[in-house]
C-alpha cells in the first residue's frame, strides 16, 4: 500500500512507523472464528486516511485471519456510493467481509468521537482550524480509537447472523 502512495508520502510512512497494535487488538481478532477481509477505500491526499489506514493495516498484519486490501475510492466510485456518509464521498471507508466476501458491516470515515467534534462543536472554526484540531485528535488518539472501533465491529458482525435474504438458498 505505501508504495503507492504518491501524495504526503513521508507522512504516511511516518503514521506507518508510529503505528502500535495493543496485543489485546490481535487477541480480540484471532477470537474471532473464521477469515475476515477488509476492504479499504482511500486517497493517499486524505487527512483522515493518513491518520486511520496505516493504523488498520498494521492490525490486519499482525492478524493472521484478517487480509486487508486497499482501493482507490475515485476508481471505484459505485463501492463508495454505496457506502457514503450523508451524501459526502468521506473517506476511509473500512468495508468488513465474511470468508464467503459477504459485506457484513462498514466503518468510516473517521472515529465517532472526532466525527462528532467535526460535525458538532467545531463547525464554528474555519476549515483550517478544523483540520489542525483534527490533526491534534489524532495524535493524542494514537489509533487506539480506530482499532477499538474496527474490532468491535468485526467481533458484532461474528456474533450476527447474515439477514434472512442474503442467506443463500440451497438449488
Amino acid at each position: 500500500m505505501l508504495a503507492k502512495v504518491a501524495k504526503n508520502t513521508d507522512l504516511w510512512a511516518a503514521v506507518w512507523r508510529r503505528a502500535v497494535v495493543g496485543e489485546e487488538y490481535v487477541r480480540r481478532v484471532a477470537a474471532v472464528e473464521g477469515i475476515w477481509h477488509l476492504l479499504v477505500l482511500s486517497e493517499d491526499w486524505c487527512g483522515d486516511a493518513v491518520n486511520t489506514v496505516p493504523v488498520v493495516a498494521k492490525l490486519a498484519a499482525l492478524s493472521p485471519t484478517l487480509e486487508l486490501r486497499v482501493l482507490a475510492r475515485d476508481e471505484n466510485l459505485d463501492l463508495m456510493d454505496a457506502h457514503l456518509t450523508g451524501t459526502s464521498r468521506s473517506i476511509p471507508v473500512v468495508i468488513l467481509l465474511d470468508a464467503e466476501y459477504r459485506e457484513r458491516a462498514w466503518w468510516g470515515p473517521r472515529p465517532t468521537a472526532l466525527q462528532d467534534s467535526v460535525s458538532g462543536e467545531w463547525q464554528v472554526l474555519e476549515k483550517s482550524s478544523r483540520y489542525r484540531e483534527a490533526r491534534a485528535w489524532y495524535a493524542r488518539d494514537r489509533g487506539r480509537t480506530t482499532l477499538e472501533e474496527v474490532v468491535s465491529m468485526l467481533e458484532r458482525a461474528s456474533r450476527e447472523p447474515l439477514p434472512a435474504s442474503r442467506v443463500e438458498s440451497p438449488a
